[in-house]
């Protein structure tokens, strides 16, 4: 086998590129809209088609895909308590590519607000992560939790990721109602750590298992042999390679991704921490839930055709400068998300829509430094101290563009929707302070997520070219 082909079920276009194994790069590429309408291999069997124009190789390639039509993946989050296991959850979900639709502390959740299995019903989640307890603490939530899942006849698939100390138990609840289960590590073993390697793992399982064919995006066997996971999930995986390299080799450092979309804009990156800050002595994280080294933050009111006109909406709120004109280029947008630019002026609005979304990603992502004051506890003396929120990135050495504002944009389009969200921002965010800005043009970064399991030099063939590719003007 010399060449692979990679798809990404998208959800409004499938991508396809035939990757020379050997050499590690993209020989071949196509798109095509993604035929949710009719079948998602409609559109699948067109990027083909001109692959093989391309490259002959392409007619007898084998096929992996990751998918995000049809809505992704959907996940519900529910654990102890909102600050703790349930926001570890929610941490988790994320970086396993899922679209997070809730997230519910059952033992902090007010008595007032009532039961919390309907609010879960009503996100329509495609797998329910089921946090709490560190191991050998709390279970009894846990347990209930299991109990009201198998007590209301819930039929869809469980990743149980708590009290390691019960987990037999909660499968025995889980599994005498017919609750379709995966048992995982606890995300939060104890209080400090955050372990999201097998909840990850298992929620892909139950992606793979249950939410592909459960879609009903295609009639034919062979879609769900090709997909290997969601398509966030994989990509996160390609800015880990990205970043780190593979066997010893370097890899770029550092990374951030920005991927505005249409309705989403998500940020993927890989810092690795600063254990002198983030670390206790007894090597604890500072933090009740830890900040990992790799993660993903989704911004589903960001985006520039479906989501744009709220897009406009929270940068103006966020006190962002905002020209006057995009108002109404971005009511148009939502009204017709198959709207393209026609001149100019039109590829101007998109652009400026474009750097208000990625803008608002990275801050949300990225969080900011403030001087606060400090009263004397048993921690230290008062005085002005500096409080942190969200993921450091001022020392990220690449910035990574993705899309398609980016991928069709214009020459430079990249400078201009990013510089001004390079170097010293005012306000205290934590955005990168001198990161090189390159574009990922060929859907590089899935295609790496996708071989690096079974073609690992490929995956990182590619990663390292991407890494060192031109940027505009220089």
């Amino acid at each position: 086998m010399s060449a692979v082909i990679c798809v990404d079920f998208g959800s409004t276009f499938t991508k396809a590129a035939l990757v020379d194994l050997a050499a590690g790069r993209i020989v071949a590429a196509a798109s095509h809209r993604t035929t949710i309408d009719t079948d998602v291999l409609d559109g699948y069997d067109a990027c083909r088609a001109a692959l093989v124009a391309a490259d002959a190789r392409a007619a007898d390639a084998a096929v992996l895909a990751c998918s995000s039509a049809g809505g992704g993946l959907r996940i519900a989050v529910v654990g102890n308590e909102d600050l703790v296991t349930a926001e570890a959850g929610r941490r988790v979900a994320l970086s396993s590519g899922g679209k997070v639709v809730g997230v519910v502390g059952v033992a902090s959740r007010p008595p007032e607000e009532g039961p919390w299995l309907p609010v879960v019903r009503t996100t329509e989640p495609d797998v329910v992560l089921l946090t709490g307890g560190t191991d050998g603490g709390n279970a009894e939530v846990l347990l209930g939790a299991a109990r009201e899942l198998a007590d209301a006849g819930w039929s869809g698939p469980v990743v149980v990721a708590g009290n390691v100390d019960v987990r037999d138990q909660v499968a025995e609840i889980l599994g005498g109602a017919g609750v379709p289960h995966v048992l995982a590590d606890n995300v939060v073993p104890k209080i400090g750590i955050l372990a999201p390697d097998s909840a990850r793992a298992a929620i892909r399982e139950m992606f793979l298992a249950h939410v592909i064919g459960g879609k009903h995006l295609s009639s034919r066997a062979d879609f769900t042999a090709m997909v290997r996971g969601a398509t966030p999930d994989l990509v996160l995986t390609g800015v880990e390679l990205l970043a780190r390299g593979i066997d010893g080799r370097e890899g770029a450092g550092d990374v951030v991704v920005v991927d505005v979309g249409g309705a989403t804009t998500d940020v993927h990156s890989v810092v690795e921490p600063d254990p002198d800050t983030a670390l206790t002595e007894d090597g604890l994280a500072r933090e009740v839930v830890a900040t990992t080294a790799v993660t993903r933050t989704v911004e589903g009111d960001l985006g520039l055709r479906w989501s744009a006109a709220h897009t406009v909406e929270a940068a103006t709120a966020a006190g962002l400068d905002v020209p006057g004109r995009l108002a109404a280029a971005a009511a148009a947008r939502t009204a017709d998300p198959d709207l393209l630019p026609g001149d100019d002026a039109g590829a101007d609005d998109d652009e400026a829509i474009a750097a208000l979304a990625a803008g608002l990603a990275l801050r949300r992502h990225a969080g900011r430094a403030r001087v606060v004051l400090s009263t004397a506890d048993d921690t230290g003396p008062a005085g002005r101290v500096v409080e942190r929120s969200g993921k450091d990135l001022r020392e990220v050495d690449l910035l990574v563009a993705s899309g398609g504002v980016f991928r069709n944009g214009r020459d430079g389009v990249e400078h201009r929707v990013l510089d001004g969200l390079v170097g010293e921002v005012p306000g205290g965010w934590q955005l990168p302070r001198d990161a090189r800005v390159v574009v990922d043009r060929d859907y590089v970064l899935a295609a790496a997520g996708l071989l690096a399991a079974d073609h690992p030099e490929s995956a990182y063939l590619l990663t390292r070219a991407l890494a060192s590719a031109p940027v505009a003007g220089g």
